[in-house]
């Protein structure tokens, strides 16, 4: 009703006025590209939140022990809201083990593109411990509940978690090989033993690590200083 009596009221006017400046909000299909792709969508903020307490029950319960609807109390919802966005507790945890690796990976990933040009191939890979460090300190829950859920999940779920975690083991061994490569590294050491066992110990840090002690940028170093001082030639760090 009010559309049409807007529209009379503007045939009633001179073409020569002009139209009176409208005072309604743009309308979201209005604004720029950019603008709309800065602000997620409520139902992605959702499945975020239902991601981030299904890791919280996950690594708290197991797998065999977590249901839909323990998930769904921690997330604030009712179970039918939830089976929205997973149909089903394979489907939710399929997408809990993969996302932690899918994050670390994409800001591991972020921090060795921002480096200058000229970085080093060992500092590559100081950052890379670094940054992997801080992502799992920050996201203990799902970092950790992907480690842990990897060896209870079924093994079809298993098997294309692994093929992401490989995806994310072949950046790690192509930092190793640079290095190794550019002369930083020996050439007599195991470079896949050491790539799982650098991601191992910065995985298991979510565990052990307590803020009143040392900052995640120390730990990180200290590690670089274990682990790559052993195998840097002349006298490392």
């Amino acid at each position: 009703m009010a559309a049409r009596q807007n529209t009379k009221s503007t045939r009633g006017k001179s073409a020569g006025k002009p139209a009176a400046p409208s005072s309604s909000k743009p309308k979201t299909t209005d604004l720029p590209a950019a603008s709309r792709a800065a602000s997620p969508r409520k139902s992605d903020l959702t499945r975020q939140r239902i991601l981030q307490a299904a890791a919280r029950v996950f690594r708290e319960q197991g797998y065999a022990g977590t249901r839909l609807s323990d998930v769904a109390t921690a997330a604030g919802m009712k179970t039918g809201s939830l089976y929205y966005h997973f149909d089903s507790r394979e489907a939710l945890v399929e997408e809990v083990v993969q996302e932690g690796v899918r994050r670390a990976h994409e800001v591991v990933t972020e921090r060795l593109r921002k480096l200058p040009a000229d970085t080093c191939p060992l500092q590559k890979v100081e950052a890379a411990i670094e940054t992997h460090l801080a992502f799992v300190l920050r996201e203990g829950d799902i970092s950790s509940a992907s480690i842990q859920l990897i060896s209870q999940v079924p093994a079809e779920i298993r098997e294309r978690t692994l093929a992401v975690q490989r995806i994310y083991g072949a950046l790690w061994r192509q930092l190793l090989e640079q290095a190794r490569d550019a002369g930083a590294l020996r050439a007599d050491v195991n470079l896949s033993a050491i790539r799982m066992s650098i991601l191992g110990a910065l995985n298991w840090a979510p565990e052990w690590y307590r803020p009143s002690g040392a900052s995640p940028k120390q730990i990180a170093h200290d590690i670089s200083v274990m682990v790559l001082h052993g195998l840097a030639k002349g006298k490392g760090f």
